[in-house]
């Protein structure tokens, strides 16, 4: 059995999420509350010394990183590919990820915003509008490599390794106040993904440590 250890609206737990639902595998949810900084208990680096979700483990293995835990799981279970099967496409799936991987998460994640909160006082709206800087700097590019392909509802096909990082980003987007209307390939995208019930499944507020609506 696979246990995920993550946080609802962690965008990187939700990554993860996507992707155990479109390759069909189960899993249990194991909450961990980062509001309350769950992730630094002992017992939790124990397992997983990165302090952070998600985990996830198999077999009595604790894998962290949700990038390296994507390509693990390709691997691991090849049945339902994430990543398409040509190496041109295979390179573009990736190259749009990282943008967002390296370029949006590493500055928009949640210690990154308490820093700029609790340690530097910055007022709310403040740490808004960082986080919208960010944004602005880098969907362009993605949307950009998006309009440069012609695709369906999907720009590999089938939804995979580019959309499990991807609409996560785009919720947290919505959350933040960033405009998406210069972003109607994503946008479209979006729309595709959330038709389908794995990413419903996925989604934060499906969780079973979602606070009650």
């Amino acid at each position: 059995m696979l246990r995920l250890f993550g946080y609802y609206r962690s965008s990187t737990s939700y990554r993860l999420r996507i992707a155990l639902n479109l390759k069909g595998l189960a899993y249990e949810t194991v909450p961990v509350n980062l509001l309350a900084a769950e992730q630094q208990d002992p017992a939790f680096r124990a397992l997983n010394p990165f302090a952070g979700v998600p985990a996830l483990e198999m077999d009595g293995v604790v894998r962290a990183q949700s990038m390296a835990i994507l390509e693990w799981l390709d691997e691991r279970f090849p049945e339902r590919h994430l990543l398409p099967r040509s190496g041109d496409d295979r390179f573009a799936a990736r190259e749009l990820a990282m943008a967002i991987a390296t370029e949006l998460h590493a500055p928009l994640n949640s210690p990154v915003l308490a820093y700029l909160r609790q340690d530097l006082g910055l007022p709310q709206a403040e740490v808004d509008r960082w986080y919208r800087h960010w944004l602005g700097k880098t969907l362009p590019g993605v949307e950009a490599r998006l309009a440069g392909r012609s695709f369906g509802s999907f720009p590999f096909g089938e939804p995979g390794y580019f959309e499990c990082v991807a609409i996560p980003q785009l919720y947290n987007a919505r959350r933040f106040g960033f405009d998406l209307a210069g972003f109607p390939a994503l946008v479209g995208i979006e729309a595709a993904c959330l038709e389908r019930p794995e990413f419903r499944a996925a989604h934060p507020d499906n969780q079973p440590d979602a606070p009650p609506a």
